[in-house]
Parts: structure tokens; sequence; C-alpha cells
């Protein structure tokens, strides 16, 4: 089934001095995906967003344990996803988050209570930081920390597509079934779980984060406090660093 997170700091952060405490509230980590969706000529526009063919646009949480703990299927493909995720909240089928808690998520989203993006103009996914190119500011440092811990929902992604090909297939069936097919695909990934990670998971190392698309002038709606404390925590990372450059 699809359970709300935990409240208790993951093992994952709690183990770790990249991630704790700057991230000991975060409860896991939100993101839209695409699958490919089949609907009538007179809606097709609609559908069709970035990806160039008709989608629905799936807004998912999925915790640390890579389960999928909310999941919203059935927008259009060319809802951003910071729509998809006002919808979430407005629902009767409620987005939670937990009193004190967060989600992680891409610089398509606004930073607010609940939800803590990266900064943005700024470097953050890991393949663009190495040996020769690393961190040489607080936000540089926090984007690549956040940016290692929230690879995380990208896993289980592409662990559901890797698993069921239907989603990825064109459909012919009714969108309401469509949308169905979406939620299933989601408990029975949570259920398989439950023996384990197989050969559908790829390696952190080995995701390619989808291209983030963050025109739509998000950053208007950011709350001021949060945008505040995310530079307090970045720039504490900063300067507990020490001989650590990651």
């Amino acid at each position: 089934m699809i359970k709300p997170p935990s409240a208790s700091t993951p093992m994952k952060i709690k183990g770790s001095y990249r991630w704790f405490p700057y991230f000991k509230d975060c409860t896991g980590a939100i993101n839209g995906t695409h699958i490919t969706a089949r609907v009538p000529r007179s809606q097709a526009h609609a559908y069709r967003g970035r990806k160039h063919y008709t989608s629905q646009n799936v807004l998912a949480a999925v915790d640390f344990d890579m389960r999928f703990t909310y999941v919203l299927a059935g927008w259009e493909g060319s809802a951003h996803d910071a729509t998809t995720l006002a919808d979430s909240l407005e629902r009767h089928d409620v987005l939670q988050v937990p009193e004190g808690k967060f989600y992680l998520a891409d610089a398509g989203y606004a930073c607010c209570p609940g939800f803590l993006p990266p900064f943005r103009s700024t470097r953050y996914h890991l393949n663009e930081f190495s040996a020769r190119f690393y961190p040489k500011n607080a936000k540089e440092l926090f984007n690549l920390r956040h940016s290692s811990l929230r690879v995380t929902v990208e896993r289980p992604f592409a662990a559901l597509k890797n698993r069921f090909k239907i989603l990825d297939q064109k459909p012919f069936y009714t969108f309401s079934t469509q949308v169905k097919i979406v939620l299933a695909c989601c408990i029975l990934h949570n259920l398989i779980l439950g023996w384990g990670l197989d050969e559908f998971f790829p390696e952190e190392n080995a995701v390619t984060p989808d291209e983030v698309d963050a025109s739509h002038g998000v950053s208007a709606t950011d709350n001021v406090f949060w945008r505040n404390k995310r530079q307090e925590w970045a720039d504490a990372m900063w300067a507990n660093r020490g001989d650590i450059r990651i």
C-alpha cells in the first residue's frame, strides 16, 4: 500500500556528517514524472508538454527506503510541477507533511514550509562536480549535498519504469484506467520492496536526473523565512566543512 512517511529522522541522514544535522527533519523527496498517455485528439494539446508527446504528469513523494508515500496521477502533461503540488495540498487525499518536517524538491518548486529546493542559478547535479570542480562556496556545497540526497527519489521512478513496461507504451485504455494503472504499479513497487532491491533499481551514480523546467517564475513565491533558513543551513555546512570538500 501507499502510506505517509515516518516522522523520525531517516537512518540514511542520521548516519552521515554530510546530511546531519542539516537535513534531520527531511522526510523524503518529491518529484514529477511523465507517463505516456492516450487522450482524445481534442485534448492532445493540453497533454503534450515539454516531452513533446502526450503524457500525464505524475507527482510522487518517496521516502529514503525508496517507497512511494504519496502519488497523484492524472494531471495533463503540460502542467507545471508546482501546479500539481498545489493541487495535492488541497485535495481530500492531501499530501501529508508531518509537522516540522519537509521534503526535498528540485528547482521547479518554491522554497516554502514543507518543501526545500536547491539554490537556483547555482551548480547542482552531481555530474557538475568532480575532484577538479568541487564546491567553491556555501550555496554550491549545499546544492551538492542536496542533490546527492535527493537522487534517492530518482531511483524508484527509474525502477518503476524499468519493471512495468506498460508505463512506457502507448496505452489503449480509457484515461481513467491509465491513471489507475499508474497507482497500481506504485503499490506493487512498494510490495516488491518488501523482498529488497533487485536488478530494476539503478545505482545512485547511474541515475540521470530529469531536466528541470524552472521557467514559470516560481522564485517569486519563495517563503522568506524558509529561504533564510536554507541560507543558514548552507552557511553552517560551509563553516563546518573542515578539510572535507564534499
